[in-house]
C-alpha cells in the first residue's frame, strides 16, 4: 500500500509539472543550465569581451570556463583573467581573493607571477590619502616585495619596484604629517621619533630633506645643540642648495651655532645607510 501511494504521488507530481508546461510553453530553462562550450572558445570569448571593455561579460565567460572545464589549463588561465577583470572593475577584494587562491594552488604556474602582481596592484589602487591609515599602502609594499622575492625574473619586476618606491614615499609622508602636527604644538618628544623614522627607514624618499631640517628644528628647540648641528650638517652635505638647509643654517645662527657633524650621532650612522639605499628598497 505504501509503495503504491508513493507511486501515485509521483505520477500526480509528474502530471502537474507536465500540465504546467502545457499551460505555459514559453518557460525557458536555459538560464538554469549551462550550455557546454569548448574551453578555448569560452576563454577567447572572455578575452574578446575584455578587450572591448565588456568586463562583466568577460568575467562571466572566464567563470564559465572554470565551471565547465575545472581541470583544464584554460580553467587555470581563466582564474587569473577573472581576477584581473575584477581588478579592472574596481572589485579589489575579489581580485585579491582570487589571485591569492591561484598563487596558493599553482605557485609554479607561468601565470603565478601575474596573479601575485594583481594582488599588489589591488592594494596599491586602494592606497588612501596621506592623512588616513596606511594599511593598504603597507600591504601593497608587502605583496610587491613577495613578487620580487618569489618571481625575481618576472616582467613585472620594474613596475613593482617603481610602485614600492611610490608606496614608501607615501609612508614617509604620513610620518612627516604626524611629526609636523606634534612639532607645531611643541610636543617635541612626540615629533622626534617620526622625523627619525623617516631618516632611518625612508632615507631614499623625497621627504628625507625636510625630515633633516625638522630634526634640526626639534633638537634646537630641545636644547640638544650637537644633534641639531649634526642634522644640519648632513642636510647641507646632501642637499647644499636646498631651502631647507638655508633655513636650518639660519636657525642655528640665531643660537651662535653652525652645522657640524658629530660622527657618533645616530643621524650620521643612519644616513650612511639610508641615503645610499637602492631606490627600490
Amino acid at each position: 500500500m505504501r509503495i503504491g501511494t508513493m507511486m501515485a504521488f509521483a505520477a500526480l507530481a509528474a502530471a502537474g509539472v507536465s500540465g504546467c508546461a502545457r499551460d505555459n510553453d514559453s518557460v525557458d530553462l536555459s538560464s538554469y543550465v549551462d550550455t557546454i562550450e569548448p574551453a578555448d572558445v569560452l576563454y577567447n570569448q572572455g578575452l574578446a569581451n575584455l578587450n572591448t571593455g565588456r568586463l562583466r561579460e568577460a568575467q562571466r565567460k572566464f567563470q564559465a570556463v572554470d565551471r565547465q572545464h575545472p581541470y583544464s589549463e584554460f580553467a587555470r588561465k581563466s582564474n587569473v583573467m577573472a581576477a584581473f577583470t575584477s581588478y579592472k572593475m574596481g572589485e579589489f577584494n575579489d581580485a585579491i581573493s582570487a589571485s591569492r587562491r591561484f598563487v596558493s594552488l599553482y605557485p609554479t604556474h607561468e601565470d603565478a607571477a601575474y596573479a601575485q602582481y594583481i594582488i599588489g596592484l589591488s592594494y596599491f589602487k586602494q592606497m588612501p590619502e596621506v592623512t588616513r591609515d596606511q594599511r593598504d599602502t603597507r600591504l601593497a609594499i608587502q605583496n610587491f616585495n613577495r613578487l620580487l622575492e618569489s618571481y625575481p625574473d618576472s616582467i613585472y619586476e620594474e613596475d613593482a619596484k617603481a610602485k614600492i618606491r611610490a608606496a614608501r614615499d607615501q609612508l614617509a609622508g604620513k610620518e612627516m604629517q604626524v611629526g609636523r602636527y606634534y612639532l607645531e604644538r611643541r610636543e617635541y618628544a612626540a615629533s622626534l621619533p617620526r622625523f627619525r623614522l623617516v631618516v632611518e627607514e625612508y632615507g631614499n624618499t623625497r621627504h628625507v630633506e625636510e625630515a633633516l631640517a625638522r630634526l634640526t628644528e626639534t633638537y634646537f628647540a630641545m636644547g640638544l645643540a650637537s644633534e641639531a648641528q649634526t642634522a644640519a650638517a648632513i642636510l647641507g652635505h646632501n642637499f647644499p642648495d636646498s631651502q631647507w638647509y638655508a633655513d636650518s643654517y639660519a636657525l642655528l645662527a640665531t643660537g651662535g651655532l653652525q652645522p657640524r657633524e658629530n660622527a657618533g650621532s645616530w643621524i650620521s650612522r643612519a644616513t650612511q645607510n639610508a641615503l645610499n639605499r637602492p631606490a627600490g628598497g
